[in-house]
């Protein structure tokens, strides 16, 4: 695309809202929301995460759980056994190597269980407000391949493709609001393309 300035700016005003959808009060809990979330609705997770945050508010407390407990807590998720595992082995890593705190940085953060780019990058953007990479979703491949910023199906290089171009500041934000053109506007079937004030610049677009 040759005009990505133009692009963040209507992003921009259509979407002035970046943070996640996910409810949260401390970034191990953002942390297991987003495990939680993956393949699975950011509105189911947070159906149930506050119960189970006032069972388990920290990562002694999942070290401590029982795993059933914790299941039988996740159950309505996607993968929910091997979620509640990832999320109990990644606390009892959290409260022995990193002093009971979620690390501050991709690398450490990628040495979790259950932890890929996607979730340290939302994790690293809207805890500690860092831009270290793109978060690459459904709605972010989805729309970016549409808008023809990059011709890759593999997520890590999406984002590869995504933080050549977009400006390093950028990162967070572009990435939450084109989630939000996705779900809004940008579907997966049957893309409102003429309430789509992309159009102009979108080689899918179906109406010019």
């Amino acid at each position: 695309m040759e005009n990505i300035n133009a692009l963040l700016k209507i992003l921009e005003k259509e979407y002035p809202e970046t943070k996640t959808a996910l409810n949260f009060q401390t970034p191990f809990q953002l942390l297991v929301a987003t495990i939680l979330s993956a393949q699975t609705t950011d509105t189911q997770v947070n159906k149930i995460t506050p119960k189970l945050f006032e069972k388990f508010p920290g990562p002694q407390d999942f070290c401590n759980a029982d795993l059933k407990e914790i299941q039988n807590l996740v159950s309505s998720v996607n993968f929910y056994k091997n979620k509640a595992k990832n999320i109990k082995l990644a606390s009892e890593k959290i409260v022995k190597e990193f002093g009971g705190k979620v690390p501050d940085t991709m690398e450490n953060l990628l040495k979790l269980p259950g932890v890929a780019r996607k979730t340290a990058n939302v994790v690293l953007n809207q805890a500690f407000g860092k831009n270290q990479g793109i978060v690459v979703d459904t709605h972010v491949k989805r729309v970016s391949q549409r808008l023809g910023l990059t011709k890759n199906t593999d997520p890590v290089k999406i984002e590869q493709d995504l933080m050549k171009i977009i400006p390093q500041k950028h990162w967070g934000s572009f990435s939450f609001r084109l989630v939000q053109h996705g779900r809004k506007i940008c579907t997966a079937k049957n893309p409102l393309c003429d309430r789509c004030t992309l159009m102009k610049m979108c080689p899918s677009a179906k109406v010019k």
